[in-house]
């Protein structure tokens, strides 16, 4: 019987050509994209996952309340280590103190690369589990040791062994490479470190941080750590949140509150909002997992649609094998049946498409996923989504065309009730809910991507360079630097910083100055600068001036910018002093010179945060920045500058970075998000029309009388276009009714995630309805217009 089931079904399908294609390329562009979400969000869920350790794993967070508004992240002092170690060792299998993750040149012989890594305490290896491909499982035991990426050191020794060989670390540091371990895969935190330098190594060579055990106030480090199996992340940060509160009584304003967040939640859970946890990526998580159902169900709902409007074409085969003895049930499994077959043949398609377009989708989303050939769990998967797609999409049109009455089907009298297309309607209404709201949807995200890279970022981030100088052999040389560059004329300017401008690397308070408040707990965005900041970044002074070679006063003077003179209340700030509460008897104080706008350095979506912009004396700089000269084109300043580094630094790599094009991956993530919300967006855009291209196909076919004796009867093309369209257009204006105030209200919460942010405008409504319409005239006008212009003798010749 179960033969026979398929054997009518797959003839079905040969007979009814267009109407079987029309399901299976719906259903198969249907199911690809659901697999591909499911693909996608299965490698987010799965972040971290590739530590054995996981579960017990976390970072330690510090949340800090000052003037009422509550920060929270991983910056932590190092005393912290002391403690945890002391006085709470039982809780934990380990406690690693680590740097934040920075690139530094890693050089062996005439091979010099620019690889980021981080330096980390002993247990680290072990903590992280990471597979030791050749040399020392404790690799950083040696203060001198550095242990390397399979890429690392393939890259720096080519085929030649790597284990015992010395290589220089910023052509400062020899260390000796102790341990080659395998690659930590793409979608995992500790992706980016291809080499660790031992703590120990690290704490010796970074003068300008406080390693003290007394200095709480420095939050510069980070803290791993990994619990017992016999406690929980819950009871640990019970013990040790008023850890710092209780050990350095001067911190307690601050208010500052330790706790744990486990290895899970780094990535997805990130999110905190004054001291709350909330959320993350696990938004986009859930947002294309609903997308990924909602495509499915508009390609199950197309071939409801198509097997319930071509009831009237099997009620005689219904009614014969009822007559003949076939229960009900019997006639829903063959439906079902028939539903089994499109499914397991569209998902065959749909396995096709997935392996064509996975590269592609992995650059979008910017992934490395893999196709999952050898994991039992995905076909696992796969064959309960096949059974159920196949339900899903078969159950409603197997109990609808098995409840036909044989008598009334046999006698020719079977009509369907006036009442029968309304499911069908419904349904029409249903995909077109969606994909207007998706296209809604896409255009609110792509506006506000758009209206925050024009926000004016306060200075000319075109044709302007940074070049990172973080090592010694820089000390002392910026002046000598800069001339010689003018004189290339490969820039007309330069300044060095102490940090990135697309980032604050430092914060600081304890502060003090006339007129602030009492209990007022600044935290101000802290960069030294060099003379000629303002003019290499094109900054607007709007009071005062910059730093100038011509005061020798200027070498205890800052520039704040206007967030900053607004948050301190400073009145009429040129001229006024600020002095650093941290630094006995500072003389003398601090002399606020000028003014300048905001630059928009951190988020382009937040409110620019308070800056102070203190003249470097100490030539504590990491960065220059280089200003090009707009009279040559980029690639030619580009070898003038390199010129000079290579006559200067010769066995130090020349790297740079574009400020506008470091500036602009700050919307990566964002951009990401709206590139797949668009192909998906076209997606179910394409599985409705095809739906409602063969539900046009089907009432042309059933009117095809009609349409006959109307045109004899002088019906005119036009006439005949709008009586076949205009109900599929009026199902479409309901669904835009209905979608509109349902994305407002989606897209309106959606935006509120951003200080930054754009309006859900009536322009981004009125491209969506108006493209929806198009796009259902077009699809539903070719079919319209074929039957109006077909000969009226043909349709009225089977009479």
């Amino acid at each position: 019987m179960l033969k026979n089931y398929f054997k009518i079904a797959f003839r079905n399908l040969i007979k009814n050509k267009v109407y079987s294609i029309i399901n299976i390329s719906g259903l198969a562009v249907g199911m690809a994209a659901t697999i591909m979400i499911g693909l996608w969000v299965t490698d987010e869920l799965n972040f971290n996952n590739h530590f054995k350790n996981k579960a017990t794993i976390a970072q330690v967070f510090q949340s800090q309340t000052m003037n009422k508004e509550t920060g929270t992240g991983p910056a932590i002092p190092r005393p912290l280590e002391f403690v945890l170690q002391q006085e709470y060792a039982d809780n934990f299998k380990h406690i690693i103190m680590s740097s934040w993750l920075q690139p530094r040149y890693l050089k062996f012989g005439d091979t010099n690369i620019y690889r980021e890594g981080n330096a980390m305490q002993e247990g680290a290896t072990a903590m992280l589990d990471l597979d030791i491909i050749a040399g020392e499982k404790n690799g950083l035991k040696q203060k001198n040791a550095i242990m390397l990426s399979e890429s690392a050191a393939r890259s720096l020794f080519g085929n030649l062994p790597a284990l015992g060989n010395v290589i220089k670390i910023n052509n400062e540091d020899d260390l000796v490479v102790t341990a080659i371990y395998k690659d930590i895969p793409a979608n995992n935190s500790f992706s980016d470190m291809k080499y660790i330098i031992p703590w120990k190594h690290y704490i010796t060579t970074q003068d300008w941080i406080e390693f003290s055990k007394d200095a709480w106030d420095n939050n510069s480090f980070q803290l791993f750590v990994q619990l017992h199996d016999n406690t929980t992340m819950e009871s640990v940060t019970a013990k040790i949140k008023d850890i710092k509160k209780d050990t350095a009584p001067d911190t307690a304003e601050f208010n500052p509150q330790l706790f744990l967040l486990p290895m899970k939640d780094w990535y997805l859970r990130s999110d905190f909002e004054n001291g709350v946890q909330a959320g993350g990526r696990i938004e986009n998580v859930w947002l294309f997992g609903i997308i990924g159902i909602f495509i499915l169900l508009l390609a199950c709902i197309n071939f409801i649609n198509l097997s319930t409007a071509r009831s009237e074409k099997r009620a005689t085969e219904v009614g014969i094998r009822k007559s003949i003895g076939s229960k009900r049930s019997q006639l829903i499994f063959q439906f079902l049946s028939e539903s089994f077959l499109i499914v397991v043949l569209s998902f065959i398609v749909a396995l096709g498409l997935v392996l064509l377009f996975l590269n592609g989708f992995n650059i979008l989303a910017s992934k490395a996923i893999v196709f999952p050939w050898f994991n039992s769990q995905f076909w696992a998967i796969s064959l309960f989504f096949v059974i159920v797609t196949a339900f899903l999409a078969g159950s409603y049109p197997a109990i609808y065309l098995s409840s036909f009455n044989p008598v009334t089907v046999l006698k020719g009298t079977f009509k369907s009730g006036r009442y029968a297309s309304l499911p069908r309607k419904i349904l029409v209404v249903t995909q077109f809910t969606v994909s207007v709201a998706l296209i809604i949807g896409t255009l609110v995200v792509m506006n506000q991507i758009q209206f925050s890279k024009d926000r004016p970022v306060g200075y000319n981030k075109k044709g302007l360079i940074q070049i990172p100088v973080m090592s010694n052999e820089f000390l002392g040389k910026r002046d000598v630097i800069r001339n010689q560059l003018i004189d290339s004329g490969g820039a007309i300017e330069m300044a060095g910083t102490s940090g990135p401008m697309t980032d604050v690397w430092s914060n600081r308070s304890g502060y003090t100055w006339d007129g602030k408040s009492a209990g007022f707990q600044e935290d101000l965005a802290y960069t030294t600068v060099s003379y000629e900041f303002v003019e290499t970044l094109g900054l607007k002074v709007t009071a005062g001036r910059g730093f100038s070679r011509a005061f020798a006063t200027d070498s205890t003077a800052v520039i704040l910018n206007e967030t900053a003179v607004k948050y301190m209340n400073i009145k009429n700030p040129i001229g006024k002093y600020i002095r650093d509460s941290d630094t006995e008897n500072q003389d003398p104080p601090l002399k606020i010179v000028g003014v300048v706008e905001d630059m928009v350095i951190q988020s382009p979506y937040s409110p620019v945060k308070q800056a102070m912009y203190a003249f470097d004396r100490n030539d504590n700089t990491a960065f220059y920045n280089v200003r090009l000269n707009p009279e040559h084109s980029t690639s030619e300043n580009l070898t003038r500058i390199e010129g000079v580094f290579k006559k200067n630094f010769p066995d130090t790599p020349f790297d740079y970075q574009f400020i506008d094009e470091e500036y602009g991956a700050k919307f990566k993530s964002e951009e990401r998000i709206a590139s797949l919300s668009r192909v998906f967006t076209v997606l179910a855009i394409f599985i409705s029309c095809l739906g409602l291209f063969g539900l046009a196909s089907f009432v042309a076919e059933q009117r095809t009388k009609e349409i006959g004796v109307r045109k004899v009867l002088g019906a005119s093309i036009s006439q005949l276009w709008l009586l076949l369209s205009k109900d599929f257009i009026t199902l479409v204006v309901i669904a835009l009714l209905i979608a509109s105030p349902i994305a407002y209200v989606v897209m309106g919460q959606w935006l509120q995630k951003f200080s930054y942010r754009t309006t859900v405008s009536w322009d981004v409504f009125a491209i969506a309805c108006l493209g929806a319409l198009i796009i259902t005239l077009i699809t539903v006008s070719f079919q319209a217009i074929k039957a109006a212009t077909s000969n009226p003798v043909d349709s009225l010749r089977t009479e």
